[in-house]
Parts: structure tokens; C-alpha cells; sequence
């Protein structure tokens, strides 16, 4: 008697779906119909798989809209602004708010998509569908319409997407997985880095140019970069002509793709493999240590309020992914326009796709997210106690070892520094510390308590048992003064951006040092350089994660202009020839980045101390100070632990924001132990050595001098 077996029927076309066979009954054969429209055998798709892809035969289209009655699939060939199909989704492939089709034989090289959507035109509701529009996949992987940088042809420019063929090989590349606590963050632009001829790569204003200066970056010392936004951004945004100068939005906090890099910072056309070029940055950076993070801009879209553009989210769900008022208009917490309404259940879903993606895809390392404060607002634009998508970010599994980091502010006044819902996973730029530091480096009266707690790293803001990690330390960043314009400016110069000087902030906490802008005087030069190494030389020794701008280590400059953020020309580009120029800043900034990396009690609690001191202490002229007076412009600060198996590590920083020298005495260091100056910044680059035979020195106007405990510690 023959066994009854379940086999596969074999031999199955295209479209067919095979069936179990049971042997002595009849055999049949089940097909899966498909449909033919404009001129392509069609069937529904994998409704789970967002975007556009790639599959044996074909491609899966997917795509979703809660508001509108019909979309269709508009394919185009490359550079064509007229579609060469039009194909419409059948009703019976959508499934509840979720159209998804596969078209057979269709090359991804050949041609170009975008979609069209119909549904109802209520503006009082936040209905504005229009099935004219031609509108990109908010999940395209490559956009096309903008890819080369500053195209002011004439005509209507579409958005249209690319479909990518993720084949890079990341082979056994593995991930620096830096510990919070040693992290260096070195924050730039792409174009700017690189675009002037100074920079002397060979592919300038790239991510391949952005490469040639790995070894740069190796001898500074930094180990991780933060890349301002490279999403797709439209930089033509807001062109105009001011003075003869052409004016973009340089800086690309506009995004109009979550999911693609900006196809004008690469080195060459990378037709469907959009991405290998960063993705070989990313591998490379991080074989040599490196991490790459970076700035997201999830707060708002380059598509404005009721006046800007329609190109991708208005026509899906305008309702949906902005937030507006009860009357159908724009909430601005972002001051571009519109605000993402991050807390919608699509719209979150959609963030965390596109986070993990950046992490799975392209092997990023952390994020910093622009104007995150955005992200916490209610459909309303209340506040919430709990937002869920913070909260899904902090504990998603896919991102468990990225490094989350907030900008805990928004346009419109809602400041949460050191209250920002963090789970005990986000960091935050610490803008108190920018404050604090600025008015006290350069003298004010009141603000060396303040001084000392930002060094201490800002326990007063952070609670130390639930927010370790906490502090992004940072004095100078993309929005605002370079260091040395922070030290040669009292006031801003943003007259080239065409707004009359009204634009940027107008309390920058600068000094000039006794002239405006440039000078020939020595003196004024002089000073300006020992303001730079203090300024430098507390953000290195103090408690949180430092972050400074690319450039600040060569005395890079904006010509006082603090809201660069049109400027794509030598006012915001790196001038690679100050390098030579201030070589003695940049081999200060070197060492004491070296000095940091050595001496880990200045970047964590190692213990509750060592050899009798506290973990941290403060001082003033003479020893054990619990509270600077206002007049007081001297601060010490002192750090003391002590890792199993190792000698203590006792770290004394003075500062004297005085302009007058100082005598001061030191706590009593233990038996046989001495303090050896490590650092001096009236110094020309910095690094004096000295041991002090007793407890007493002198400290310079205006200056920063590091002490450490050398010699043995074993008795205590």
C-alpha cells in the first residue's frame, strides 16, 4: 500500500501560489491571479514592508494614508517630469489604511516614482488633499529633484524617490560602543568641513572629503563626530541674493526626507545605491574609533505652514503629521512653519522606523535631536509628563546601544534642561553650562558658584543617582559664535544675512578683549588666545560629556556673523590655512583632549573620593570652600578617586576670571605625594611643568592652571 505524503507542487510560476498536494486525492492547482494595468502585470504586495522594494520580479510598493479615497503609483524615466505609467492601487489591495502593490519586471535602474492622492478638501479640519500633486514616499530611501547642491534652474522641480539596492558590505565590522563617560564630540557640517580649497582633499564638501581628513581627526584626538542634518533637505529654501552672495538654507535643518542622506554630499552619482558612500565613512570612522552620530530634525519638515510647499505629508495626512490649531492652521514651536505631531501613533511609528533604520542600515551610532522638546508635545501642544515616543525610543531593543541626546528646548519658551523625560537614557545639551561658562570666563560678577557647579557637572540640574551621563558640556556650537569670535566679538555681525542684523541672538555672554573684530594689537591677540585655552581647558576638565565646533581648535572664524546658517562661503567653510597660522591652539586643544583620556576621574565618579579628599571639592584662594561670595572671580575645583588596582588620581583645576594675579594655596596633598602643574594656559601652548615644593603658587590674570597629586598614594 503506497504512503499517504504531504508534497510541494513544483514548477510554479510567477503568481502561484503553491499548494499542498495529498496523494490519492485530485490534484489542483491554485493560482494567484493578477491583475494587468497600464501595461504591468500587478498584485497586492507585502502590506508590512514600508516604502518601495526590491523583490525577485519586481517591486513592492507600500504606502499608507488614513485620509484618502484613491492613490495611484505615478513611474517616471530618470530626469522625466511627465510620468511614462500611471497606476492606479485597486481597491481590494489596500488593506484597512495601507495600499500595497508589486509590480512585475520592472528594473529599479530604469526608473523614478512619486504618488498622486485623492480624498477630501476641508482646510477647516487640516483636509487638503489634492490629486494633482505629486507627492514623495515619506519612506523613500533616495530622493531625486535636488541632487545637485544649489540648482537654480527654472521650472517646477518634483520630488521623486529612487528605489535602493542596499548591497554594502559591512562584513565583520564591529562598533566602537564607547562608554557615555569618554566620549569627545566633535560637531560639523559636511560641506563646510571640507568645501574650501584650503581643506586640500580631493573631494571637497563630501562625505568621501569628510573621509581624507580621518587622519586629522585621529591626531586631534576625538572620538566621536556629530554630523549637522544630512537627511535630504532642501537647501534652495529661502534662496535669495543678498549683496551679490547667494544665500541657502546651508545648514539643512529642513528636512524633506526622514529616510534618505543628502544626494549632494557625495562624491559621485550613486544611482540606487544612495548611502554607500556614507556607509563606508561610518565603517571606516568607527574601525578606528570613532563613532558618527547624527542631527535629526524631527521637530518640523521643509513643507512651512499654509504658505510652503506641498510635496509629501500635507498630501497624506496633513492632519495627521502636523500639529494645527482647531481651526486647520499650523502650530510653529519650531519657528520654520509647522511642528511634527511626534506623539501621533503614525507619526511616532514612523520616527522609530526611521531610527532603527539609520541603525540597522547605515550602523549609526547616536542621535541628536533638534529642538527635542517638539517631540514631547501633546496633538494639542501641551506638554506631556511621559511622551510616548520618548519613551519608546529610550527603551526600543534596536537602539539599545545608541546614544540618544536632547536639545531640551523649543522656539517658543519651553526650556527643560534638567527636566527632560530621560528614563535614565537621554542626554541633553546642557545649555546652562554654555551660559554659566561664557559669563564666567570672561568676568562677570555673581557667576563663579554657578562656574563651579557646571564643572562639578551640574548636580544642582542633574540628579546624579537617576541621570549619570546627563550633561552634554559644550561653549560654542553651530548656532552662535566660533571660539574666537566668542573672544573678538562683544556684538553679532549678521549683515550679509540680509535681515538687517536682526537675526541670530543678541545676548551672546562674548568679550572682545578690548577690540572689535580683528586687530593688529599684540596684546588684544595674546589674550584671546589664553581666553580660548580657558575656555577649553574647564570644558575638558569638566564632569559631563564635552562637545566643541570643528574649527574652534585652529581659531576658526565667522567674522562675528552667530546665525551662519545661509552662509555657504568662506564665512561658514573651515579655513584650513589658520591651522598653520594658530598650530600652537591646536596642539593645546590635542593635549588636553590627551590629558581628559588619561585621567578618567575627570569624567566619572570613581569612588567617594581618595586619600581623604571628596570625589569633588570646591576651593577658592585658600582651601575647602563651600560658597563663592559675588565679588569672587576665582574658582578651584577638585577631583579625587581612585580605581581598584591603580595610584589615586587627585586633579586640582584653578581658574581666576581676574584681572589681577593671585596667590593661592592648595589643600595639603597626601604623605608622599606633591602637586605637579600639568597645564598653564598664560602659556603660549599651555603645557609648563612645575612641582610645587610646598602648598602656595601664583596664579596669572585671567589664566587656568591644572594641578594633579604625583608620586605614590599607596599609603593612603
Amino acid at each position: 500500500m503506497e504512503d499517504r505524503k504531504t508534497k510541494t507542487t513544483p514548477h510554479l510560476t510567477v503568481g502561484e501560489k503553491p499548494k499542498e498536494e495529498v496523494i490519492g486525492l485530485p490534484r489542483t492547482i491554485h493560482l494567484v491571479p493578477m491583475d494587468h494595468l497600464a501595461g504591468f502585470d500587478v498584485r497586492p504586495g507585502f502590506y508590512e514592508v514600508n516604502g518601495a522594494t526590491a523583490i525577485p520580479g519586481g517591486v513592492n510598493f507600500t504606502v499608507y494614508s488614513h485620509g484618502a479615497t484613491a492613490i495611484e503609483l505615478l513611474l517616471f524615466h530618470r530626469t522625466e517630469e511627465e510620468p511614462f505609467a500611471v497606476i492606479p492601487f485597486p481597491k481590494h489591495y489596500r488593506i484597512g489604511n495601507v495600499y500595497s502593490m508589486i509590480v512585475f519586471k520592472l528594473n529599479i535602474e530604469e526608473f523614478e516614482y512619486a504618488y498622486r492622492v485623492d480624498g477630501p478638501y476641508e482646510p477647516e479640519r487640516g483636509l487638503i488633499f489634492d490629486k494633482t500633486k505629486y507627492l514623495l514616499d515619506p519612506y523613500a530611501k533616495a530622493v531625486t529633484g535636488q541632487s545637485l547642491w544649489g540648482d537654480t534652474s527654472p521650472g517646477e522641480q518634483h520630488y521623486k524617490a529612487r528605489v535602493v539596492k542596499d548591497d554594502f558590505d559591512w562584513g565583520t565590522s564591529k562598533q566602537p560602543l564607547l562608554p557615555m563617560e569618554d566620549l569627545i564630540i566633535y560637531e560639523l557640517h559636511v560641506r563646510g568641513f571640507t568645501k574650501d580649497p584650503s581643506s586640500g582633499v580631493f573631494h571637497p564638501g563630501t562625505f568621501a572629503g569628510l573621509m581624507e581628513k580621518l587622519p586629522y581627526l585621529l591626531e586631534l584626538g576625538v572620538n566621536v563626530v556629530e554630523l549637522m542634518p544630512i537627511f535630504e533637505f532642501d537647501e534652495m529654501q529661502d534662496y535669495r541674493e543678498v549683496d551679490g552672495e547667494k544665500l541657502y538654507n546651508y545648514w539643512g535643518y529642513n528636512t524633506v526626507s526622514f529616510f534618505a542622506p543628502n544626494t549632494s554630499y557625495t562624491a559621485s552619482k550613486e544611482y540606487n545605491r544612495e548611502g554607500n558612500e556614507l556607509k563606508n565613512l561610518i565603517q571606516v570612522f568607527n574601525q578606528h574609533g570613532i563613532e558618527v552620530y547624527l542631527d535629526v530634525v524631527f521637530n518640523h519638515t521643509a513643507e512651512g505652514n499654509e504658505h510652503g510647499p506641498f510635496f509629501s505629508f500635507k498630501g497624506f495626512d496633513n492632519n495627521i503629521y502636523y500639529l494645527l490649531t482647531p481651526e486647520g492652521y499650523y502650530y510653529n514651536f519650531s519657528g520654520c512653519g509647522n511642528s511634527l505631531n511626534c506623539n501621533h501613533p503614525i507619526v511616532h511609528q514612523m520616527i522609530l522606523n526611521c531610527l532603527r533604520y539609520w541603525v540597522t542600515t547605515y550602523r549609526i551610532n547616536g542621535f541628536r535631536f533638534d529642538l527635542a522638546s517638539i517631540m514631547g508635545r501633546n496633538e494639542d501642544g501641551t506638554p506631556m509628563n511621559k511622551p510616548p515616543l520618548l519613551q519608546s525610543l529610550a527603551f526600543d531593543p534596536i537602539l539599545g546601544d545608541v546614544k540618544l541626546i536632547a536639545e531640551a528646548w523649543d522656539a517658543v519658551g519651553l526650556y527643560q534642561v534638567g527636566t527632560f523625560p530621560s528614563w535614565n537614557r537621554w542626554a541633553e545639551w546642557n545649555g546652562r553650562y554654555r551660559d554659566d561658562m561664557r559669563r564666567y570666563l570672561k568676568g562677570d560678577e555673581g557667576t563663579s558658584q554657578a562656574a563651579a557647579l557646571r564643572m562639578a557637572g551640574s548636580r544642582d540640574i542633574y540628579e546624579v543617582s537617576t541621570r549619570k551621563n546627563a550633561s552634554v558640556n559644550f561653549i560654542t556650537c553651530h548656532d552662535g559664535f566660533t571660539l574666537y569670535d566668542l573672544f573678538s566679538y562683544n556684538q553679532k555681525h549678521n549683515e550679509k544675512n540680509g535681515w538687517n542684523n536682526t537675526d541670530g541672538a543678541s545676548d551672546n555672554a562674548s568679550w572682545n578683549c578690548g577690540a572689535e573684530g580683528e586687530t593688529d594689537d599684540p596684546g588684544v591677540n595674546r589674550l584671546r588666545k589664553r581666553m580660548i585655552r580657558n575656555a577649553f581647558t574647564v570644558l575638558m576638565c569638566s564632569r559631563g560629556i564635552p562637545m566643541f565646533l570643528a574649527g574652534d581648535e585652529f581659531c576658526n572664524t565667522q567674522f562675528g556673523n552667530n546665525n551662519a546658517y545661509c552662509q555657504d562661503n568662506i564665512t561658514s567653510w573651515l579655513d584650513w590655512n589658520l591651522l598653520e597660522k594658530n598650530k600652537d591652539i591646536f596642539r593645546f586643544f590635542q593635549y588636553m583632549i590627551k590629558f581628559r583620556k588619561e585621567h578618567r576621574v575627570l569624567r566619572a565618579n570613581l569612588s567617594d573620593g581618595a586619600c581623604d579628599f571628596p570625589d569633588i571639592s570646591f576651593h577658592g584662594v585658600k582651601p575647602w570652600k563651600g560658597q563663592f561670595a559675588e565679588h569672587e572671580r576665582y574658582i578651584g575645583v577638585m577631583f579625587a578617586g581612585r580605581e581598584e588596582g591603580k595610584e589615586p588620581d587627585i586633579i586640582y583645576i584653578a581658574s581666576n576670571a581676574y584681572w589681577e594675579e593671585l596667590k593661592i594655596l592648595l589643600p595639603e596633598p597626601p604623605s608622599s605625594m606633591r602637586w605637579e602643574l600639568m597645564a598653564d594656559t598664560w602659556e603660549a601652548e599651555g603645557q609648563r611643568k612645575e612641582i610645587l615644593r610646598s602648598n602656595a603658587f601664583t596664579i596669572r590674570p585671567r589664566s587656568v592652571m591644572v594641578w594633579r597629586c604625583s608620586g605614590s598614594g599607596r599609603s593612603c
